[in-house]
Parts: C-alpha cells; structure tokens; sequence
C-alpha cells in the first residue's frame, strides 16, 4: 500500500443557532491518500487479492489515528471512499466494506453498529459528505450528522481517498424527539 498523503480535520462547534455549545461538539477526519491497488489492470473481476492486501492495514492505520485526534471517546461514526476518475467506485467500496477494514474502527471505539459510508468518484478536491451515526444504536437521532471534506489535491486519477470521522457527540442543539415516540 502506497500512502501519499494523510490529511486530518477537526471541526469543533462552540455555538449553534446562536446559543453556546457545551460541551464543544467535535468532530474529527483522518483521510490517506493511497495509490489505487487496482489502476491500470482495466476491469479487475476479483477484488479479493487487493482487499486482501490493503483493507485490513487501512483500518490499523486510520481508526488510531481518528479516535487521537477526537481527543476523547467516540459517540458517533462513519467511513468514506472516494475513488480517481481512473478508477470504479467499486474499488473504494471493497476497501471500505468489508469486516477486515471498519472492525479495527469499532473495536477501538467500543463500537457495535455498522459504519454509515460515503464512496463516490471525483477529481482531485471533490467535495465529500461524511455520514455519522451513534456508535452502539443507529436509532439514536441525534447523532445522525455529516461533515464535509475536500482534500484539494486528492484523489488523483489513480488514487483513492480513505476516511474515517468519529464525533465526541451527537448535533449541536438537536431537538428531535426519540424514534420510539413515533413507532
């Protein structure tokens, strides 16, 4: 695996609808900028060797990474895959969907539901949204949220964008009643 580049963000929002937030609402992105494991081969009918080959090591390097720089634990999460206009959106998604990729996430965040995801495919500095969910209950609403991400000179047509967002808690100032009151 060939990392060009690791990108973090973190966005923290200190007032909302024009009232103080506190706790701080949080939210944290690691992204590594990979060299496509399967550019170049045309139309690769079995993306297992290179999911093999890379799925697992991108989750070991970016679910440490993201949680650091949240600075405190999870309550919400999600996965992205952006893919260079060379590739298939397909070789995002066979990395970023599969046990051997999100498990290291949801083993350090104490985790339990799946990871909400984005893939899609875009020049260099396309614009990504983020979903997030609550790490152990997707009915929580609150916790349903995005977050924006460009980084300006990735994915080249050959590369990959791989991300992973985490958030130290659910919207600021939501207001949503529970799920439960509507079923």
């Amino acid at each position: 695996m060939t990392v060009r580049k690791i990108v973090t963000v973190v966005e923290e929002t200190r007032t909302e609808g024009g009232r103080p937030v506190s706790p701080a609402a949080r939210v944290a992105v690691v992204a590594a900028v990979i060299q496509n494991p399967w550019a170049g081969q045309g139309f690769v009918e079995n993306l297992g060797p290179g999911i093999e080959a890379h799925a697992s090591n991108l989750g070991a390097l970016l679910a440490p990474l993201v949680l650091e720089a949240l600075g405190a634990p999870a309550e919400a999460y999600g996965k992205a895959g952006i893919v260079g206009l060379n590739g298939e959106v397909e070789h995002a998604s066979a990395l970023i969907h599969t046990l051997k990729f999100g498990d290291h996430f949801r083993k350090a965040a104490m985790a339990t539901t799946l990871l909400p995801a984005v893939e899609k495919r875009g020049p260099a500095g396309v614009t990504f949204d983020i979903p997030l969910k609550h790490v152990t209950d997707y009915t929580i609403r609150s916790h349903h949220q995005t977050i924006e991400v460009q980084v300006p000179d990735a994915p080249h047509p050959d590369e990959l964008v791989i991300a992973l967002a985490a958030a130290t808690r659910g919207r600021p100032q939501q207001r949503l009643a529970p799920l439960s009151s509507e079923q």
